[in-house]
């Protein structure tokens, strides 16, 4: 939902709009996780980079 703190967050970036190099930089950052989601699922990603699972008391 929208609300109006989301709308007042809209019009600052209307007005002031990031720049160019930080657009590239959450672009090039959203590559980069799309990449390792993609071997991941392939299964080319290596086993030792992968997260354990702890159990849920710790």
């Amino acid at each position: 939902m929208l609300n109006p703190r989301n709308f007042m967050r809209m019009a600052m970036w209307a007005r002031n709009p990031p720049s160019w190099k930080r657009v590239m930089l959450v672009f090039a950052a959203i590559l980069v996780a799309l990449g390792i989601v993609g071997l991941d699922y392939f299964g080319l990603w290596p086993e030792w980079a992968k997260a354990d699972r702890l159990p849920r008391g710790l």
